[in-house]
């Protein structure tokens, strides 16, 4: 409030920084290119987790939520800055599309689709809430819509798994619930020293405290439960 530069903006209502962005370049700067619509729009979806079902996020059909999946899998920094010159150049399609991004993608596919099943394999239901340990397979990360793709009626979701550097406990709230939250994710793992949002959270662990994790997951899930499914 202090700046009175007109070059800082803040709106915290905005699900993006991406739209919020683009609508100030073209509202106090004269500022809009057609060219990158499609890209702005994919961007505002993304970074506002604004997808219109888990099937999307999950079966990741869209090409531009293939390139995603590279740009957050690759550790090649130079490729990434080589697809943000060609965004600059090229429609989101075509870069979505190029051979290159299709061959660093099919692998991360099929990580994806194994854990996927996997998840599939372990996860249990019940009373609103969806949970899954992953520790003995040594799987650390997950698509975080997979819970919701495949138990649409819940409300929740609490997951554990190990990495070599902590265990994690991983809680979620599901966008399409057809019961509404009504805990703050936040709230509860900072009990266990973690944090987070509303509606997502995350506890770690040392590597080692497993059964410390697990007791707190089965605290997590009792705590979330419904009265009913």
């Amino acid at each position: 409030r202090a700046d009175d530069s007109g070059r800082k903006f803040l709106d915290a209502t905005r699900k993006s920084c991406t739209e919020f962005i683009a609508d100030v370049a073209h509202s106090r700067f004269d500022f809009k290119d057609d060219a990158i619509g499609t890209l702005v729009e994919w961007a505002h979806i993304i970074d506002g987790a604004l997808y219109e079902s888990p099937a999307q996020c999950v079966e990741l059909k869209a090409h531009a939520l293939q390139l995603m999946q590279v740009i957050e899998s690759d550790p090649d920094d130079a490729f990434i800055e080589q697809i943000i010159r060609e965004l600059a150049q090229h429609t989101l399609e075509e870069v979505a599309l190029s051979e290159e991004v299709q061959r660093r993608f099919r692998p991360i596919q099929a990580q994806h689709l194994e854990t996927l099943e996997l998840i599939r394999r372990k996860a249990t239901y019940a009373r609103g809430v969806v949970q899954f340990d992953l520790v003995e397979d040594g799987m650390e990360g997950f698509n975080k819509f997979i819970p919701y793709y495949l138990y649409p009626q819940t409300t929740y979701s609490v997951a554990l798994t190990r990495g070599t550097h902590r265990t994690k406990i991983s809680v979620g709230s599901n966008p399409w619930a057809p019961r509404p939250r009504t805990h703050n994710i936040a709230s509860i793992c900072e009990r266990y020293g973690g944090g987070g949002h509303a509606v997502v959270g995350a506890v770690s662990f040392a590597p080692d405290e497993i059964e410390k994790g697990r007791a707190a997951v089965r605290e997590i899930v009792e705590e979330l439960s419904m009265d009913s499914d």
